[in-house]
């Protein structure tokens, strides 16, 4: 991350990217209300809280990601002057309140859950305490950042689970929604175990390891196949994978082996052969026949090509010897599940419990804690979400909501990449077998403290004997 000091005001810098006037990366009704409060004299704090309401059908648990890009933005958080000078002129706010923008910043507080962790439904990733015009206008950017990169860290998990411990690599920044979703779905994947990326760019901005072979347009543009492998083979020595589907696949497999033996006699070692294409079962059978019957059981079988955690799943339990795995569009979109059903929720206002009633989208009042306990064998047994000043439960009970920014500034230095994606390794390893499933995961337990229930209880009824049940004016 670039030092945000650097930037011009209202500025945010997002890994390798400047977003120039980010404050106005909102929604009209953030401002609309904030406008509002101003007038009606509303400046109390109040906490703000970020779930997702239900998972998605078949998926056990979440991959928390994306807070570093919070706090980040919450820390450059301004308005500049294009941006006072656009709202003005919309000639929809009145003078008072755009010079209360012009000198506006986050003063407030956040406390959220280390990225890398795993959640369930209706655990708060963050929450937010602010005077409640910067709680408000912060909503849609906060939603933003943690939704994007939690369901693609999520997706990456599952695919990585598939493996089976075989190294995963990112392959799908071309599909990707954009630079900014390309860069951060290479992040995403590493955090939840991909090996590497494609992705030269978050190679500097991350350190992720880059990775590469070659293309279909590579070996057609030589006469023949066998000179194209032969011309990488010398190119790169050291790391050499040929792509051999162009044409016919074990045909290429042989020349691939004649290639190896080339390799050997000048000192060096083939790396492994790739299929994008075909029956990637049988296939890739009979390419490690060929190889293994040349001696070459050192070539490792890399494949790619439309796969997602469901079809890796599915090519490992047919049997297929494949090493590794290339994996593009349906991880880097999330594309069977492109969104979860994310909220940002007010939940205390002016030392009040809020809540909302909505059917079927009824919110937990108060400040929250989620805590995490674990059973004998260490794995997770069950989680209690409580009231952020309630008491743990018995056991050995981790509280997973920490204070990472106070008074607008963060509380250290964002965590190495490496220790976010070592602790979502331990995360995942930790939770019950029938969680981790593919299809038809178990439900992960998730209690309600009993101070939290009994707050929600007399809440709920007295909003339905005063704003449900027409009280009089």
């Amino acid at each position: 991350m670039g030092a945000i000091d650097q930037t011009p005001r209202g500025s945010f810098v997002s890994g390798p990217l400047l977003t120039r006037d980010a404050a106005l990366f909102t929604d009209l009704y953030e401002l609309t209300m904030a406008a509002s409060y101003l007038r009606e004299g509303m400046s109390g704090d109040a906490t703000f809280s970020l779930f997702v309401r239900k998972l998605p059908r078949g998926r056990g648990f979440l991959v928390a990601a994306g807070l570093e890009d919070v706090l980040e933005y919450l820390g450059s958080f301004r308005f500049s002057d294009a941006a006072l000078d656009y709202l003005r002129s919309l000639g929809r706010f009145e003078p008072a309140f755009l010079e209360v923008l012009r000198g506006l910043s986050f003063t407030g507080s956040v406390r959220a859950v280390p990225e890398g962790t795993v959640l369930f439904a209706d655990e708060p990733l963050l929450e937010v305490t602010a005077p409640i015009m910067e709680a408000q206008l912060v909503e849609t950017a906060v939603m933003n950042f943690a939704h994007l990169q939690t369901v693609l860290a999520s997706k990456a998990a599952r695919v990585v689970l598939a493996a089976g411990g075989r190294p995963v690599v990112d392959f799908g920044l071309r599909r990707t929604h954009g630079i900014d979703a390309g860069m951060k779905a290479a992040r995403c994947a590493y955090i939840a175990g991909a090996a590497m990326s494609s992705n030269v760019l978050a190679g500097l901005a991350y350190g992720i390891p880059p990775s590469g072979t070659m293309a279909h347009s590579y070996v057609s543009a030589f006469p023949n196949e066998i000179d194209a492998f032969r011309a990488f083979a010398r190119a790169f020595p050291a790391s050499a994978t040929l792509l051999i589907d162009t044409y016919d696949t074990v045909a290429a497999a042989h020349k691939a082996v004649t290639v190896a033996r080339e390799m050997e006699a000048r000192g060096a070692r083939l790396s492994g052969v790739r299929l994008d294409s075909g029956d990637i079962v049988v296939l890739a059978k009979e390419v490690r026949r060929v190889l293994d019957a040349a001696g070459l059981g050192y070539v490792k079988i890399f494949v790619s090509g439309g796969l997602d955690e469901d079809e890796v799943a599915r090519l490992l339990g047919a049997g297929a010897p494949i090493d590794a795995f290339g994996v593009g569009t349906r991880m880097t979109v999330s594309a069977d599940v492109p969104y979860f059903d994310i909220a940002y929720k007010i939940v205390r206002y002016e030392g009040r419990n809020v809540l909302k009633l909505s059917e079927g989208k009824t919110t937990w009042t108060g400040a929250k804690q989620v805590w995490r306990v674990r059973g004998r064998d260490g794995r997770f047994e069950r989680d209690v979400l409580a009231l952020a000043d309630e008491p743990p439960p018995a056991g050995a009970a981790e509280p997973l909501l920490v204070t990472v920014m106070e008074g607008g500034r963060p509380g250290g230095p964002h965590p190495p990449l490496a220790a976010i994606r070592a602790r979502c390794a331990a995360q995942v390893a930790a939770l019950p077998e029938g969680v981790r499933r593919l299809e038809g995961a178990a439900r992960y337990p998730v209690d309600h403290a009993e101070r939290l229930a009994a707050v929600q209880r007399a809440l709920e009824a007295e909003l339905e004997a005063t704003q449900v049940r027409h009280p009089s004016p």
